[in-house]
């Protein structure tokens, strides 16, 4: 992509995320986009492809909108090439993590976009990025009396609403196994033993909470 046309992107971006608080804002767009091109620098692939879907891949989040096809109509708008259109919308399409129904990603491309956007949601940004969401959405953050419900499908992951420890469980533990490429395995790696061991730690203070 050209600098200016980069720039409007990013400026577009900027704007259709300015007032999200669920961790799924522009600087989440930002790491995914910058992730991804780490990625692409040593797995190859397209990175004009890489590069729209990266930024784009959260625009039309269901969500968060209500389908007016933003990535399309942006597409379209700046006269992008039917063929890079096609490969974007596709990668945004496939990118989602959707319970037990969730297939990797079709092209190279896909995989590398959707390893990077899942790598954000691990980690410390990934907890941090967790508890936004909960609490934006109003989810309790954790109750011992409500267990995580493993192996949700698409329809039943979509329509859950349980606590957000719950969610660890229900997604995020789960993707480091449905990582694409070897560094995005390897990193999901070491962000998932955090995270394990940051729940070692709530788990202990929760007890001494409920002692007093």
């Amino acid at each position: 992509m050209k600098t200016p046309e980069l720039t409007e992107l990013l400026n577009d971006v900027k704007a259709r995320f300015a007032s999200d608080a669920t961790g799924h804002d522009y600087a989440h767009t930002l790491r995914v986009y910058k992730s991804a091109l780490s990625l692409q620098a040593t797995e190859g692939g397209d990175l004009e492809v890489i590069t729209l879907a990266s930024l784009l891949h959260d625009v039309d989040d269901y969500k968060f909108f209500k389908g007016d096809n933003y990535a399309q109509t942006w597409l379209n708008s700046h006269h992008i090439p039917q063929e890079v259109q096609q490969k974007v919308v596709k990668i945004i399409a496939e990118i989602s993590f959707m319970g037990s129904d969730t297939k990797p990603a079709s092209t190279l491309e896909g995989k590398i976009v959707q390893d990077a956007d899942r790598l954000d949601a691990l980690g410390a940004i990934g907890i941090a990025r967790a508890f936004a969401y909960g609490g934006a959405k109003g989810r309790v953050m954790f109750d011992p009396a409500i267990p995580p419900v493993l192996g949700m499908n698409e329809k039943e992951y979509k329509a859950a609403e349980g606590t957000t420890i719950n969610h660890f469980y229900e997604k995020l533990f789960l993707l480091q196994d449905l990582m694409n490429t070897e560094e995005g395995k390897r990193l999901a790696k070491a962000r998932t033993d955090f995270m394990k061991r940051y729940l070692e730690e709530f788990y202990l203070e929760w007890e001494e909470k409920d002692l007093q």
